[in-house]
C-alpha cells in the first residue's frame, strides 16, 4: 500500500508514503499533492522494518498541518527523523533555480539520485509548477542535470547525457576539478550549499558561495545562521540539528564570511579532540583533496582511551600512490591534523552519492580489529 494514513485517510494535510520504484511516480506524486496531501518517498532498498518506522513516524502529523513535502534524513527504524516542509518553502526558490540554469520549457532534467531524497524531490516538486520535465536516472535527451558531485562525475565519465549544458551540483564538496573538467566539456555548473532542513543557502558559479537569491547569511561563533523563506516547518519522529533564534535558523555548520563569499568548516559536532588540539575534518579534507591523484576523501575521529581521538582518513586516488599521499600529507599539515590511521579504496556512498561517513567509519575500525 502506498499511503500511510492512519485515522487520517481521507483527510487532508497527511503525509502518504509512495514507493520511489513504483511506474508512474511523477503521476502519483501530482495526485497525491493535488488531494492537499504531503508526499514522501521511500526507499525501495529500505527493510520491511525501516519501512513500518517511517509510516509510523509520519502518521503522526496534525490533520491541518500546512506540510506539502517531507524527506527522511536519518534514523532507524526504531527513531527515524522526518523533515516536514511547506509548500511555499520549496515554491518560493523555483523561479531562481530556474533563472540560474536558464531553464526553459522544452528542457528534461537528468535526476540520478533516488527519488527518496531531498535533491530530488526537490526537482519532482519543480516539474509539477513548470519546471523542466523530470527523468529519473539518466536521459541521452536530458538537458539539465541535478546531482551530488558524484553523480556528476558519472555522467561525465560515461558520457551518457551528450546534451547537458548545465548542472546543479549539491549534496558534497565539488571538486575543483570536477567543475574544471564539466566546463571545458560545455557544461554551466552552478553549485550549491544547503541542508535538508534550509534548502538553498548559498551558491557557486565558480568564483564563491554567495547568498541564494532571499537569503540572509550571518556567521555567529563559527556557525552559519540564515534568515530565508525556504527553511523548513520542523521534524517528525527524532529531533534534529535545527535550531531557531526568531527568524533566524541554523543546523550548526561552521563556516566563516570573507568578502561576502561563505567558506564552510564542516558540522560543529563533526569537530575531532585529539589530545590538547581540535582537528575539523573539512580543513583536512580540503588538503588532502589537493594532492595530485586525489579523488576524495573523508576524515573523522577515532575514538582511543587517553587521547580522545585518532584523525583517521579514507582517501580514494585516481592514480596516486598512498605511499606519496601520506609524505606529501605530512608536509602540508600541522602534526595535530595528519592523519594516524589512512585507509585507500572507493568510498563507501549513498545512495545519492554523497559519502556515507558512518560506513567509513566503520570499515575502518572493523579493518583495525581484524589486524588484532
Amino acid at each position: 500500500m502506498d499511503a500511510a494514513r492512519g485515522d487520517a485517510r481521507g483527510c487532508a494535510g497527511v503525509i502518504v508514503v509512495l514507493d520511489g520504484g513504483a511506474p508512474q511516480l511523477v503521476e502519483r506524486i501530482a495526485a497525491t499533492r493535488a488531494a492537499g496531501d504531503a508526499v514522501l518517498i521511500a526507499d525501495p532498498r529500505w527493510s520491511a522494518d525501516q519501512r513500518a518506522g517511517v509510516e509510523r513516524v509520519a502518521s503522526g502529523i496534525e490533520e491541518r498541518d500546512a506540510t506539502a513535502w517531507a524527506t527522511l534524513t536519518s534514523g532507524s527504524s526504531g527513531a527515524p527523523r522526518i523533515v516536514r516542509r511547506t509548500a511555499a518553502s520549496w515554491t518560493d526558490s523555483f523561479a531562481a533555480v530556474s533563472a540560474l540554469l536558464g531553464a526553459g520549457p522544452d528542457d528534461v532534467v537528468a535526476l540520478p539520485a533516488p527519488a527518496s531524497s531531498s535533491l530530488t524531490l526537490f526537482s519532482l516538486a519543480h516539474a509539477l509548477e513548470g519546471g523542466p520535465r523530470p527523468v529519473l536516472g539518466r536521459d541521452p535527451f536530458a538537458t539539465l542535470l541535478h546531482a551530488t558531485p558524484e553523480g556528476l562525475r558519472a555522467v561525465l565519465d560515461d558520457g551518457s547525457l551528450p546534451r547537458m549544458r548545465a548542472a546543479l551540483v549539491g549534496g558534497s564538496h565539488l571538486d575543483p576539478s570536477l567543475r574544471a573538467r564539466a566546463e571545458a566539456a560545455g557544461v554551466r555548473v552552478v553549485s550549491y550549499y544547503g541542508a535538508a532542513e534550509l534548502s538553498f543557502v548559498a551558491l557557486d558559479t565558480g568564483d564563491g558561495l554567495r547568498a541564494f537569491p532571499g537569503v540572509d547569511l550571518e556567521v555567529r561563533g563559527a556557525e552559519v545562521w540564515v534568515r530565508s523563506p525556504f527553511v523548513a516547518s520542523g521534524y517528525l519522529g527524532a529531533e534534529g540539528p535545527l535550531r531557531r533564534d526568531g527568524a533566524w535558523a541554523t543546523v550548526g555548520d561552521r563556516a566563516e564570511l570573507r568578502d561576502g563569499r561563505l567558506h564552510l568548516h564542516g558540522r560543529a559536532d563533526d569537530a575531532i579532540l585529539s589530545a590538547s588540539a581540535t582537528v575539523i575534518p573539512h580543513e583536512v579534507e580540503e588538503v588532502l583533496r589537493s594532492i595530485p591523484g586525489v579523488r576524495d576523501a573523508v576524515v573523522f575521529g577515532m575514538p582511543r582511551p587517553r587521547v580522545g581521538a585518532l584523525v583517521a582518513a579514507f582517501v580514494e586516488t585516481t592514480d596516486a600512490d598512498p605511499v606519496a599521499v601520506r609524505s606529501t600529507a605530512a608536509a602540508l599539515l600541522a602534526p595535530a591534523h595528519r592523519p594516524r590511521q589512512w585507509a585507500f579504496g572507493d568510498i563507501p556512498r549513498t545512495p545519492s552519492g554523497k559519502p556515507a561517513r558512518a560506513e567509513v567509519a566503520r570499515l575502518m575500525e572493523s579493518d583495525r580489529a581484524d589486524r588484532h
